[in-house]
């Protein structure tokens, strides 16, 4: 990545692309084994899974999605945001419910395309704006958690 002005452009792209359901569009920004994952749905590798998961998973699971990043740090080719996200569930149990939550995503660049894009922000805040139950969602970050453990245990 050039410089902190290309980096706002590329996450610009990056946000409305999700906004307006653009699959090609947000995959192009990334390596053709580029890799975006996820905090809800995990990792997604290739411009066709990455497109894919923005219509089935996102668009298929909710609509009306605002997200705006901020407060860009860039270094050589690692790119830092904070950003705040929203979105309306589709999901029939949870249906109409407005999810709003904050985060942080980390940006890796290889020739000014996106290599790999993961993010953290505090998933059980945004299920637990759904109204799901106590189970569901301690089911979710106990997966989360289990994930943290392996990567600590491996060094």
């Amino acid at each position: 990545m050039k410089n902190l002005e290309q980096f706002h452009a590329v996450t610009l792209s990056f946000t409305r692309a999700v906004e307006a359901n653009d699959g090609e569009a947000l995959a192009a920004l990334f390596m053709p084994d580029g890799v975006y994952v996820d905090g809800f749905y995990g990792a997604f590798v290739g411009r066709e899974a990455i497109a894919m998961m923005l219509k089935d998973h996102f668009w298929g699971h909710a609509k009306d999605f605002r997200w705006r990043m901020s407060n860009h740090a860039l270094t050589n080719d690692q790119g830092y945001v904070t950003y705040l996200f929203s979105y309306n569930s589709v999901l029939p149990e949870a249906n109409g419910k407005q999810v709003v939550f904050d985060g942080i995503g980390h940006f890796t660049f290889s020739h000014d395309l996106i290599g790999r894009y993961e993010e953290q922000f505090n998933t059980g805040m945004a299920l637990a704006q759904l109204d799901f139950d106590a189970v569901r969602i301690k089911k979710h970050l106990s997966k989360k958690a289990a994930v943290l453990r392996e990567a600590e245990a491996a060094g």
